[in-house]
């Protein structure tokens, strides 16, 4: 038996002993995921308003809707913010934008926001597509500077546009069900928004798109030298995000019957974005939705025992200083990397 001959087979074997490996790890990682728990969340939040024949529960539907808003609208962010690395506090305009583009076509043309949620989210993401080609020549502190810019402008600009209500905002028709059931589509609505986003989030970040990313996030530089087009790679995840961002303001102006600049057009909103995916884990699938839940709850918690106050805005930022502290990578990716990861969170 020839040298040659034995190295041939030599490297056959490392070559099965490593695929083995991996299968082992992959089907390892399968046992520990629990994929199937989305699913079962979604079917028992789809049933949840049956409770109304029960009583009046209109407002557990609003923060359900409320909540799965803000689910929606951190897992898109999370694809760019997450996955990208590219923390964007500018968000909040393709929020506006995709409430103001169904707004003004049911006011002007009474279809429902239901049916043209994803032609707002489209625009959304065609006008993220190209702040994206020049925001995104920049990063890090500069990127951050600019999307806050962004928003500032977006602000000025919708503040003054006469066509659309300008600071007063424009009042839209609400729909004809009972105050009973109301909030039913866009509940439902809102849900399927919501669900769509996270699915799509576990897509990309098992895709061949989302390792380039994900490659993009850990070394720029490096992942350019490897052959990936980084510039359409993240003007992509910024289209992405925005259109997911997109179709929740659109529902979301809707549901509340009137659109004003000062409602969208908050850097409050994109920064509640950016605390929930962090909070819950920046670059995981479950984590923004943890975050969303997380928030939300202690908002109104501390609403409901320190009044509408400010007081409440710093009971829950001393909670989330906490957490942080001890999740530093949040929720998920600490529990992640220390191996204590429930498997009911772990959906990656």
């Amino acid at each position: 038996m020839t040298a040659t001959h034995l190295q041939t087979t030599s490297a056959s074997a490392v070559v099965e002993a490593r695929r083995a490996h991996n299968l082992k790890l992959a089907r390892k990682s399968d046992q520990s995921r629990a994929t199937w728990f989305p699913l079962v969340l979604l079917a028992v939040l789809t049933a949840l308003p049956l409770l109304q024949f029960t009583g009046n529960y209109n407002y557990l539907l609003h923060l359900v809707l409320f909540t799965a808003s803000y689910a929606a609208m951190a897992s898109g962010w999370n694809i760019l913010g997450g996955f990208t690395g590219y923390v964007s506090l500018g968000h909040a305009v393709f929020f506006g934008i995709g409430g103001y583009v169904s707004g003004m076509i049911l006011a002007r043309y009474g279809v429902s926001s239901l049916i043209t949620a994803p032609l707002a989210g489209l625009i959304a993401a065609i006008i993220g597509y190209g702040v994206g080609l020049i925001t995104l020549k920049v990063r890090g502190p500069s990127f951050i500077i600019s999307s806050i810019a962004l928003l500032m402008i977006a602000r000025i600009l919708f503040d003054n546009w006469g066509f659309i209500g300008g600071a007063n905002g424009l009042t839209l028709p609400t729909n004809s069900l009972s105050a009973e059931w109301s909030k039913l589509p866009y509940y439902y609505a809102m849900l399927v928004i919501a669900s769509v986003s996270v699915w799509a989030s576990y897509r990309i970040k098992h895709s061949k798109f989302g390792l380039g990313l994900r490659a993009i996030a850990k070394d720029e530089i490096k992942a350019e030298s490897a052959g990936i087009n980084t510039r359409f790679y993240k003007v992509l995840a910024f289209a992405l995000s925005a259109f997911f961002v997109g179709m929740a303001g659109a529902v979301w102006g809707e549901y509340l019957t009137y659109l004003r600049p000062n409602i969208f057009l908050l850097i409050g909103v994109s920064a509640n974005l950016v605390l929930m995916s962090i909070l819950g884990g920046k670059g995981t699938i479950a984590g923004p939705v943890i975050g969303a839940i997380l928030i939300v709850a202690l908002n109104e918690i501390f609403v409901a025992l320190l009044g509408a106050s400010e007081i409440n805005i710093l009971g829950t930022g001393v909670v989330m200083i906490l957490v942080l502290m001890f999740f530093p990578l949040g929720i998920v990716g600490t529990l992640a990397k220390s191996g204590r990861l429930p498997r009911l969170l772990n959906w990656d």
